[in-house]
């Protein structure tokens, strides 16, 4: 028992004794971090289908800007699940198109831990998301797949749906 103390404490000592700069190394830090929103999604394989959505609305530059976004990404897969023709018709039509994707963003950081307690959230498209935590976390009725994935500006939540407001 006291061999354990022991290390315990050597170890809460190299703790302190290293600067907090000097515990965060590149291994720790976000892979993705250094990147926007939209390098993520294109990047990522996963999105090419909302990367297209996104340049087709003249959304790219507002969402590579500063921020901080929170942004529900939906996978190619998402928009799969579209009734046939509604991602052909919302191509063709940039106001509607916008006012879907727009209803993904919301202005700010909003982490996993952030949703845990929030009901809502505003988006940049006016109307407000519904957040459910008691089965896993939903966005109205879209499942949050993959959680908190840091951008240098903002943070995107994966989404198995394609949320129309």
């Amino acid at each position: 028992m006291r061999q354990i103390t022991t290390l315990a404490l050597a170890a809460m000592a190299l703790t302190v004794a290293i600067p907090a700069s000097a515990q965060y190394s590149a291994e720790t830090k976000s892979p993705t971090a250094d990147k926007t929103i939209v390098e993520i999604a294109a990047s990522n394989g996963s999105f090419e289908t909302l990367v297209t959505a996104l340049t087709a609305a003249g959304l790219v530059d507002a969402l590579s800007g500063e921020g901080p976004f929170t942004v529900f990404a939906p996978t190619d897969e998402a928009f799969a699940k579209l009734p046939a023709g509604t991602l052909e018709a919302l191509l063709a039509d940039k106001e509607k198109l916008t006012a879907v994707l727009t209803y993904h963003v919301v202005v700010g950081k909003v982490t996993a831990k952030d949703v845990m307690g929030l009901t809502s959230a505003t988006t940049v498209q006016g109307e407000a998301l519904t957040f459910d935590t008691s089965n896993g976390v939903m966005v109205n009725n879209a499942k949050v797949v993959k959680a908190d994935i840091m951008a240098s500006n903002g943070v995107i939540h994966v989404i198995d749906t394609v949320l129309i407001p």
